[in-house]
């Protein structure tokens, strides 16, 4: 009866399961273009850094259209600076035209003022400015008028030329960030056709060759990341008393001699049937109260002293015993 209350004593301080695994969030590196594999690493089932040339398609269209988008950008680029000499010209033609425009257009004002002056006087006294004389005030004053008029539109169709290669300089602008688009495009199909790593893992589940051909969406292996843990399904009537950042000691089947640490780290909200494809329909005649499962993040510990689980080829699907202390 002692040994047995003993027993119970100490057993009621831990939760365990055997429905746990070790997982990880696996990378599956898939083709994005289509085409025939040139090169692909013997790396199967090694360890490779983040950024390790995984595999090459080859590169045929892709290179071409890419030197096809430079040259468009190129010259996209010489009707840029094609528009710009053509501001630079209307910008002369105007200034110009301005020039020219003074002379009649001082002409002009004098005739004005001066036909003014003669309507003037000959409202003070008729005799005072001879009719003839004032006809050819007139005359003079209409047909400098006249001048500075076409001078004034010459300025105009100017100002217009000026307004129109602008605008052809802003479309050949426009051209040109639309050419290089077409370039970063063309950039990143041929970045596609090499794959690299994009995490730190080991490369398991190849399932290509040198020479096979591959369509967008073909997986061609995958890479189990450094970082593992474990996911347990603990019985909903074990939560109780379960904790994040509690102790935790992991068994893993593969290596039954060796005793892994780690912590809780988070509980799932939710029992793993809630987030099945096709969820229990308990809403019926018949129901059978089952109790649940939950699963339960553990993660490992790297302390001095402990068992390093990087050191050991631990995967996702392996088996394992975690054994939580709750008390």
């Amino acid at each position: 009866a002692i040994g047995g209350t003993l027993y119970y004593l100490h057993a009621r301080k831990y939760e365990s399961t055997d429905d746990a695994f070790v997982d990880a969030h696996i990378v599956r590196i898939a083709a994005q273009s289509a085409g025939q594999l040139v090169q692909v690493a013997d790396i199967d089932n090694r360890h490779v850094p983040a950024g390790r040339l995984l595999a090459v398609i080859q590169p045929s269209g892709p290179e071409a259209q890419l030197a096809e988008a430079q040259a468009n950008v190129a010259q996209a680029q010489a009707q840029v600076q094609q528009a710009l000499g053509q501001v630079a010209a209307a910008l002369a033609t105007r200034a110009q035209a301005a020039q020219q425009a003074r002379a009649p257009l001082a002409t002009a004002v004098k005739a004005q003022q001066d036909l003014a002056r003669y309507e003037a006087l000959r409202r003070l006294d008729p005799n005072a400015v001879a009719g003839q004389q004032l006809d050819q005030a007139r005359a003079t004053a209409r047909s400098t008028a006249a001048e500075a008029a076409a001078a004034r539109r010459e300025i105009d169709t100017a100002d217009a030329q000026v307004t129109v290669a602008r605008r052809q300089v802003g479309a050949a602008e426009a051209v040109v960030g639309a050419r290089r688009a077409a370039v970063s495009q063309a950039n990143v199909t041929l970045g596609n056709l090499r794959l690299t790593a994009p995490v730190a893992g080991q490369v398991v589940n190849r399932q290509v060759n040198l020479g096979s051909y591959v369509s967008p969406g073909t997986q061609l292996m995958a890479i189990v990341p450094d970082r593992v843990w474990i996911t347990a399904n603990f019985k909903e009537t074990q939560l109780r008393l379960m904790r994040r950042g509690q102790p935790v000691s992991i068994k893993v089947d593969a290596y039954p001699d060796i005793e892994f640490k780690g912590h809780l780290d988070s509980v799932q909200r939710g029992a793993g049937q809630a987030f099945a494809l096709l969820p229990p329909q308990n809403a019926t005649g018949n129901y059978v109260k089952v109790v649940q499962r939950v699963p339960v993040r553990i993660e490992f510990d790297h302390r001095d002293g402990d068992p390093d689980p990087r050191r050991y080829p631990l995967g996702p699907g392996m088996s394992v015993v975690p054994t939580v202390k709750v008390r």
